[in-house]
């Protein structure tokens, strides 16, 4: 039997399969010359993401697929690859091609992924790009989350719904998770993630305990109020690990590790997150609160943004705060206008100093962080001016960065490159040495010709020549005819037919600097640089407190301009457990009228007291959801620090915030529409709390009318009966439940008024105490285009309802009239009887609906009349 022979492979391929090996998961960026390339299966998904062309070579005669693209197009070709999910590794040479004999040495030098990045083009400036970790415990869940891109690290821990609600809230562009809990996660948090498996011996809490505290250099985690927190830890070490493992490893910038501090804010599920749109719309085209709120200049108060509304506050003195500052700004314009100008000078200070601590910074991004450092300077004094506390405090927190601001300006030329291979990086001035090799450099020419003056009147020779050759460089030509004039210290160099070329010493010399120079202002603009970043690594901490405190002033900035352009008024937040809006409007429906359209705006009361539990029926489209999210969207800006759209607003704060909306289907994860509403409701009357604030939206719509009508009724009870009294909106189109009001005290009816017109309606939308008398949903059908004879047909159907004044009475006749039937049919020997004797003993009475009841009379009816015709 013949051997079977060894595939030859050549050096580059064996050095480019050992470090595939090391880096499975990832798509490998492999330097090849002033390539990158991508091989096999790689190539295949690099040339479908990028749109580049695939080919093959002939490696050791079998085929490879091969995908490439220029080294200085990766910042093009990166982002696409990490938004397409992938990991990317990018090996680089790690020694100059000249120096070796050999193949070139190569290593990882940087692992992307979807959570860990620092190129532009792949972070959004007014979001975070959070990695997370989720570790599975004995009693709990612990998260981490870690922006490499700004510094900030989070950890929390507690129950499935209140991680489910920070991931919901933080929304993490990757997630590592042990791959032992592979299942368990994606049963409890979906698949919407995009996760990372790691080994399991990552989430040991002594090793991630381990990992912490060499990072921070601290014995324990105590100063950071985080040490009680060991599921949490665990998460947070796993985070730093991973970091380490994608090649980065100076972090400086990741300073503190921070508690999620829950108890400080108000409580939402994910359902009431989703169901109030606050920063991702159910739809793709719809508008969300974040969209309409968002009036901030600055990446850093964009990002700020997002985490107050995830996160309101529930401290009273903490919201007073934020109030004063925006109605401080509201009532001084100038101040508030000069505050919007100096921020937009205010690049993105929190990302460009993480790039000092990583080595990442560019030498324009430097003069980019000098600029915004210096638009901090007016924004200092004129907080410091200012007659409110808050903002004189901001002011007081600002690092003014003097010496940081001006090593800048002397070390860094102002119009500094992205590359240091493109210009001048070093500002003229600073190094004698680089100025001398740039005089060098740049003005040789007029070296040479002085050169050639001085030496042409020195000799006499009038044709003289100074030029070079890749042979013995540059060198002086003399024509045959001037030969004897030639002084004695020139070394002949070569002969030519009718001239001669020599050499000189300060020819040699000078040759020497000039070719050396542009290599040597190379590396020494290099060297000085580095220098530099290493210096300004001291001033991690006061850029990034800068930062945070413009973010903030950002935000309430943002808050001035929305109340001022919105007509916003400031609410009165107390510690009572009252609601009281006037004239309160939606934030994002009044945005969205036709143009001259006035938002019908509505009162809405709510206390433990009296007024505990309101129900609003009304039909379908007339404004009832919009109520009941506007109330919840008037409480959460409020609790921001914002103003609110209303006339007033006295909010006795609250800590928590349910809704459940409508019948979300949930079927995906296979559960039925009904089980859903159930589990979510279950999950509210679980948790209620005295300041707990309650919106229900068409309850037991997901099955029968009259299940629905009991369960509705059971709920409103309960929540009446509870010891919590939470304040509830109910919105429902039953209106059987207005009966609730007779025999509950703090339960009152309103409706949402609908004007009748001869053979159509118009929705008023205004909320008006006592309940609706009928609905409204034929007329709804009617305007939605339904065919003629369906509209006539449900109006018989209810005409006929109408009269049978209850499914009791309904039911009873039927019933009498099944015994009736029996008795009578029961030896008949006529076919038509005996199909109706069938019909009616096959019947289960006690759980026919009311209009099934109709339908199986009007079958019967039907029969006999056939039959008398007949």
């Amino acid at each position: 039997m013949a051997k079977t022979e060894k595939k030859k492979v050549t050096p580059l391929m064996n050095q480019y399969n050992t470090i595939k090996k090391k880096y499975p998961d990832a798509l490998l960026l492999f330097r090849v010359g002033d390539f990158y390339e991508t091989f096999g299966d790689d190539a295949i998904r690099a040339s479908q993401i990028l749109g580049i062309t695939l080919t093959h070579r002939n490696n050791g005669g079998e085929k490879t697929e091969l995908a490439g693209f220029p080294h200085h197009s990766v910042n093009t070709y990166l982002p696409k690859l990490v938004k397409a999910g992938l990991r990317v590794a990018i090996c680089d040479q790690l020694e100059d091609p000249k120096q070796t004999k050999t193949i070139v040495k190569r290593g990882v030098t940087e692992l992307v992924t979807p959570g860990v990045a620092f190129n532009d083009d792949i972070l959004s400036a007014k979001s975070n790009n959070f990695l997370a970790a989720v570790h599975f415990g004995r009693k709990g869940i612990g998260v981490a989350f870690l922006d490499i891109s700004t510094g900030e690290f989070l950890t929390s821990e507690g129950t499935d719904d209140q991680v489910d609600k920070l991931l919901q809230n933080f929304a993490p562009n990757e997630i590592l998770v042990s791959k032992s809990h592979k299942k368990e996660f994606q049963e409890t948090f979906g698949k919407q993630f995009h996760t990372f498996f790691m080994e399991d011996w990552v989430f040991q809490d002594d090793y991630a305990l381990e990992t912490l505290t060499n990072h921070f250099k601290t014995k324990s985690l105590k100063g950071f109020g985080v040490d009680h927190l060991s599921l949490g830890i665990t998460a947070a070490g796993v985070t730093l690990h991973y970091l380490t493992e994608t090649q980065h490893r100076k972090l400086q910038h990741i300073s503190k590790l921070e508690r999620i501090a829950e108890e400080e804010h108000i409580w939402m599920d994910r359902f009431t997150i989703r169901n109030l749109e606050l920063y991702h719309a159910n739809n793709s085209n719809a508008i969300t609160l974040l969209d309409i709120i968002d009036k901030t200049i600055s990446p850093m108060g964009g990002r700020m943004l997002k985490r107050w509304l995830a996160l309101p506050l529930k401290n009273v003195e903490k919201i007073k705060r934020r109030h004063e500052v925006v109605s401080y700004l509201k009532a001084n314009e100038p101040t508030h206008a000069k505050f919007q100008n100096h921020i937009k000078q205010i690049g993105d200070l929190e990302r460009l100093i993480s790039k000092v601590a990583t080595g990442k910074i560019n030498p324009k991004e430097v003069i980019q962080l000098k600029n915004s450092l210096e638009a901090i300077v007016p924004i200092k004094q004129l907080c410091i001016q200012s007659k409110n506390e808050a903002v004189k405090f901001i002011g007081d927190q600002l690092h003014a960065c003097d010496l940081l601001r001006s090593k800048i300006k002397e070390m860094i030329h102002e119009e500094a490159p992205v590359n240091m291979l493109k210009g001048s990086t070093i500002a003229k001035g600073y190094s004698e040495e680089l100025d001398e090799l740039r005089g060098l450099a740049f003005s040789g020419k007029d070296y040479l010709n002085k050169m050639l003056a001085r030496e042409t009147e020195r000799t006499g020779i009038s044709s003289l020549k100074i030029a070079s050759n890749n042979v013995f460089g540059y060198y002086i030509e003399v024509r045959n005819t001037h030969k004897d004039k030639v002084p004695e210290e020139w070394i002949r160099k070569q002969t030519l037919v009718n001239a001669e070329r020599y050499i000189t010493e300060e020819l040699k010399e000078y040759e020497g600097k000039i070719l050396g120079a542009e290599e040597r202002i190379l590396s020494l603009e290099q060297e000085l640089f580095s220098q530099l970043i290493m210096w300004m690594q001291e001033y991690i901490a006061p850029v990034q407190n800068n930062a945070y405190q413009i973010a903030q002033l950002d935000c309430l900035c943002g808050f001035t301009q929305l109340a001022k352009e919105n007509n916003y008024v400031l609410p009165s937040i107390n510690d009572t457990t009252e609601i009281e809006i006037k004239n309160g409007r939606h934030p994002v429906i009044e945005k969205q009228l036709p143009l001259g359209e006035i938002y019908i705006a509505n009162d809405v009361v709510l206390n433990r007291e009296e007024q505990q539990i309101i129900m609003i029926t009304g039909p379908n489209m007339s404004g009832k959801s919009a109520i009941l999210r506007q109330t919840a969207l008037i409480v959460l800006l409020a609790q921001m620090g914002s103003f609110v759209p209303a006339e007033s607003a006295k909010i006795g704060f609250v800590d928590k915030i349910f809704t459940r909306v409508g019948a979300s289907d949930n079927i995906s994860m296979g559960e039925s529409t009904f089980m859903v509403e159930m589990n979510e409701t279950a999950s509210i009357l679980n948790n209620l709390s005295e300041r707990s604030l309650v919106l229900l939206d068409e309850i037991g719509r997901g099955t029968s009318t009259y299940d629905g009508i009991s369960i509705a009724w059971a709920i409103s009870e309960y929540l009446h009966e509870h010891p919590a009294r939470a304040k509830t909106l109910f919105a429902t189109h039953y209106h059987e439940i207005n009966e609730m009001a007779t025999t509950f005290e703090r339960i009152k009816n309103y409706n949402v008024s609908v004007k009748e017109l001869k053979d159509n309606v118009l929705f008023l939308r205004k909320l008006t105490p006592g309940g609706s008398e009928h609905s409204f949903g034929i007329h709804v059908a009617k305007m939605a285009g339904m065919p003629q004879q369906v509209i006539a047909k449900a109006n018989k159907i209810l005409k006929k309802l109408e009269k049978s004044h209850s499914s009791e009475e309904l039911t009873g006749k039927l019933k009498d009239a099944h015994e009736e039937m029996q008795l009578s049919f029961f030896n008949l020997d006529d076919p038509l009887l005996q199909q109706i004797k069938e019909e009616i003993t096959h019947l289960d009475i006690n759980t026919l609906t009311p209009v099934e009841a109709l339908m199986k009379l009007n079958e019967i009816k039907r029969l006999i009349t056939k039959k008398e015709k007949a």
